[in-house]
């Protein structure tokens, strides 16, 4: 007697296959599935070390366990009229007949036979039972089963709970026989044709194509096997038909079927799994396209905020720099104009020319750029606001979408987390929308912006407000004009002295006023370019859990799904080369031959 049944080729196939589907159970592990999904896939693979599995699954009082008993050829399980099987049974070879009760719906049953050491049966209770309270035969016990005998009455045939039930275990891809059992009761062929064809009909419109079907009489069977009578016995088990269904689970599951099915059930278990995996990563991915729209709009917001921001700011700039440049022309004019001979007396007079040169040079310059900066000020505040409000509605109105779609309101932790993300970006521009101060807000940048404009040196500490600091600078230009030359002095040197003292002037008066210039619009471009940035990362960080969340989710579904591929594809070719080995019969070597 050999020690394996496999061929060399067929073993070495074994262990790879059991090699390959771990490597595949922790590659689905890594992505979105049940872990009840993956539990059933833990147990199929283990199957392969396991015996062959077969479910007798039908109607209350249809003769399941009879039909079991006429099979295993002894009475191993109860029978009755009333329901003998409350419990999902799993028979399994044992030292001795026990039973172990798991739980209130499962029972292992031990019966000391020969056949069970290679053959485990799954004895059920009533469809309509199995359907209400026993997920346990549908969600371990289908998906691991080689064959499933489907036990119809032919006094009631396929009932209603059947036909659901019949529904639920297709999608395992299970090979499915139908048994009709009690044939006995048909008094000619006529009326046991007219049952087949209804049987076959109603089958094959769920199935798609018609399924094997065995009329039998398992109460004949028995009758049989207790007949002490040779000629009866024969003749009885002819009529109970049990042959043609025995040599057709035999035919089914001789060596090479049942190498076969046996290798390709954990292969379907995980194909199944896959097609699961599949169907929720598209549908994750077509909601993540909501997603990357949401994240795209409030990126391509904050980007041409950021744009507007820098293109406006240059020209509102500038404004400030045309008023010292108009500034700079009146005082080199007032040089001109007042550095002359002719006013002679007037220069000697200090003050007096000081006063002129603030009426006619400073005039209201210190004022102007006071309200031009306050426009600046005024003007980044509203777009700050109103960027903010811009996001608020726009997230208001996907969540509202969102709702009304149904997008996202059911799933797990990681909906729940995206959920989350979009309401606490939407609660922020919320947030900060209701508590905008307008006042405050430019209050507190107009004192930044003088802080700046002080800190650049341009005068002497103790100036208050950004239209003094300009008051000093400009004012300190007329220190050099102003009682440097005396009456006298300037009468006996005046063609000579007046003109170079008026370029000297003029040379000092436009070196500091572009001093002036330069350190102002330094300072403001600085401190406002600040503000701006601030602004802008202040929405991007806001914005950033949701749209970090959106491109990790992009790349969990892109890995998931090329994890998928891998895996249907390994999949393919593991169920190409089992139908390879298993056909491969030539080579064969006895291993319990150490001389073979």
């Amino acid at each position: 007697m050999r020690h394996s049944m496999l061929t060399d080729e067929q073993a070495e196939f074994l262990r790879q296959e059991k090699e390959a589907l771990a490597e595949i159970h922790l590659a689905l592990a890594e992505i979105d599935l049940s872990r009840g999904g993956l539990a059933t896939l833990q147990k199929a693979i283990l199957q392969l070390d396991e015996l062959f599995l077969l479910v007798v699954v039908g109607e209350f009082n249809s003769g399941k366990s009879a039909l079991v008993n006429a099979l295993l050829g002894e009475r191993v399980l109860a029978e009755g009229a009333t329901p003998t099987t409350s419990r999902v049974t799993l028979v399994k070879w044992g030292e001795q007949a026990a039973e172990q009760v798991v739980d209130e719906n499962f029972a292992v049953y031990s019966y000391p036979l020969a056949l069970l050491k290679e053959l485990n049966i799954v004895d059920t209770p009533g469809t309509n039972a199995v359907i209400r309270h026993h997920e346990r035969l549908t969600d371990e016990f289908v998906p691991r089963s080689d064959l499933v005998l489907f036990t119809t009455s032919a006094d009631r045939p396929m009932t209603e709970s059947e036909r659901q039930f019949l529904e639920r275990i297709l999608a395992w891809g299970k090979k499915i026989v139908f048994v009709l059992n009690k044939a006995d009761i048909f008094e000619d062929g006529a009326a046991l044709g007219e049952v087949r064809d209804f049987v076959l009909k109603h089958a094959s419109t769920l199935l798609g194509d018609p399924p094997e079907f065995f009329p039998v009489s398992a109460r004949l069977a028995q009758r049989a096997q207790s007949e002490a009578d040779p000629e009866e016995r024969r003749r009885l088990r002819a009529a109970s038909r049990l042959d043609d269904l025995e040599e057709y689970i035999a035919a089914t599951l001789d060596e090479a079927t049942r190498l076969q099915l046996k290798l390709n059930n954990p292969l379907g278990v995980a194909a199944n799994l896959v097609a699961e995996a599949e169907e929720t990563a598209q549908a994750q991915a077509e909601e993540l396209k909501e997603d990357k729209e949401t994240a795209a709009s409030l990126e391509s917001a904050v980007t041409d905020y950021e744009r507007v921001l820098r293109s406006e700011l240059a020209p509102r700039l500038a404004e400030v720099e045309n008023i010292l440049h108009r500034l700079e022309q009146r005082g080199l004019d007032f040089f001109d104009n007042t550095l002359r001979l002719s006013k002679i007396t007037q220069l000697a007079r200090g003050d007096r020319v000081r006063a002129q040169f603030e009426n006619q040079v400073l005039a209201d310059v210190p004022q102007q750029i006071e309200d031009q900066v306050q426009r600046l000020i005024d003007w980044l505040v509203q777009k700050d606001l109103h960027e903010w409000q811009h996001v608020m509605v726009y997230l208001q109105r996907r969540r509202a979408r969102n709702i009304e779609l149904g997008i996202g309101e059911v799933g797990g932790p990681r909906e729940t987390r995206r959920r989350e993300l979009i309401d606490t970006v939407g609660r922020t521009a919320q947030t900060i929308v209701e508590s905008y101060d307008r006042n405050r807000e430019a209050s507190e940048l107009a004192t930044s912006v003088e802080n700046a404009v002080a800190q650049t040196a341009l005068l002497e500490a103790g100036a208050v407000g950004l239209g003094a600091l300009v008051t000093l600078a400009v004012l300190s230009s007329t220190l050099d004009i102003t009682g440097l030359l005396a009456a006298g002095t300037l009468a006996i040197l005046g063609f000579f002295v007046i003109p170079h003292k008026r370029k000297q002037a003029k040379d000092s008066f436009r070196t500091k006023t572009s001093t002036l210039r330069t350190k102002l619009l330094g300072a403001l471009t600085t401190q406002f370019t600040s503000e701006a940035e601030s602004a802008v990362t202040r929405m991007k960080e806001g914005m950033a859990p949701f749209t970090r969340f959106i491109r990790a989710e992009r790349e969990r579904i892109e890995k998931t799904e090329a994890t998928l591929a891998g895996v249907r594809q390994r999949l393919s070719a593991l169920r190409a080369r089992s139908q390879a080995v298993v056909n491969s019969r030539p080579g064969h070597k006895d291993r319990s031959d150490p001389q073979g």
